[in-house]
């Protein structure tokens, strides 16, 4: 009997002692990911690549090639038009001669000078389509994804690579409406994640006006189907962070971080 009443004692006790942990749990904060809105760069029309200059991961400047796309059909194009603005101005010459003279009417002047201008026009068009056949950085950044190699077609405006500027990082988390109240734009929170730096912040930018429900990534039993707002923040070190990391966001800096399991 008095073993019974031990062990009843004994379990009442380790119970007691889960509760008491449980209460004692740190802040887990609130369940976010690293985001980025990425750069594409995509030609103007369809063709091949023939050439590559970076690979994912490279750091680019603005202005760096980056890819060249096949230019035979720009360059016919170019030098058809050249042509035709050769035979214009061959026209507009011999209308200026002949108005000078008098031998000329001004209605053939006019049309020649109208021909030449399209003709213009046209060359200047198709120098500009030959040139858009390479792509260049229009920011600085790292390369993130390439979409298509080396002899493989792209069509017209789909990107060949996106490039991540260190600057278009952002956080996204979701908190409670009864948590709204303590946000604001502009203040800062407190980011934690696995292998992280100890000093990581963010400073909000965003907070949303309407409710959704808790996006399926934010896997806890605790958050599933609840109403919640999205919050977006830029972080202080980028560099310190990867796309697509779970991260963890206390909106008080000195909030002591979840002990990690």
């Amino acid at each position: 009997m008095t073993s019974w009443r031990t062990i009843t004692l004994l379990a009442a006790l380790a119970l007691a002692t889960a509760l008491a942990g449980c209460k004692e749990r740190k802040d887990p904060g609130f369940q976010g990911w690293v985001e980025a809105d990425m750069i594409f760069v995509s030609p103007d029309e369809s063709g091949r690549v023939t050439r590559l200059n970076v690979r994912e991961g490279d750091e680019v400047k603005p202005d760096a090639p980056l890819y060249s796309i096949d230019d035979d059909l720009q360059q016919a194009d170019l030098n058809q038009n050249k042509a035709t603005l050769a035979n214009a101005q061959q026209t507009y010459d011999r209308a200026a001669s002949l108005s000078k003279t008098g031998s000329g009417t001004q209605a053939a002047l006019d049309s020649a000078v109208s021909a030449l201008r399209v003709a213009e026009a046209r060359v200047n068009t198709s120098q500009t389509r030959l040139a858009r056949r390479s792509g260049f950085a229009p920011v600085g950044g790292t390369i993130q994804q390439i979409y298509f190699r080396e002899g493989e077609m792209v069509p017209a405006q789909r990107p060949v690579l996106s490039i991540m500027p260190p600057g278009n990082m952002k956080l996204r988390f979701f908190v409670p409406e009864t948590e709204l109240p303590k946000l604001a734009i502009g203040d800062e929170v407190k980011v934690s994640c696995d292998n992280c730096a100890g000093d990581l912040t963010a400073k909000i930018y965003f907070i949303a006006t309407s409710a959704e429900y808790t996006p399926p990534v934010i896997y806890s039993l605790d958050e599933r189907n609840k109403l919640v707002y999205l919050i977006q923040a830029r972080p202080n070190r980028p560099d310190s962070l990867r796309v697509g990391q779970p991260i963890s966001v206390f909106l008080h800096p000195r909030t002591p971080v979840a002990d990690k399991r």
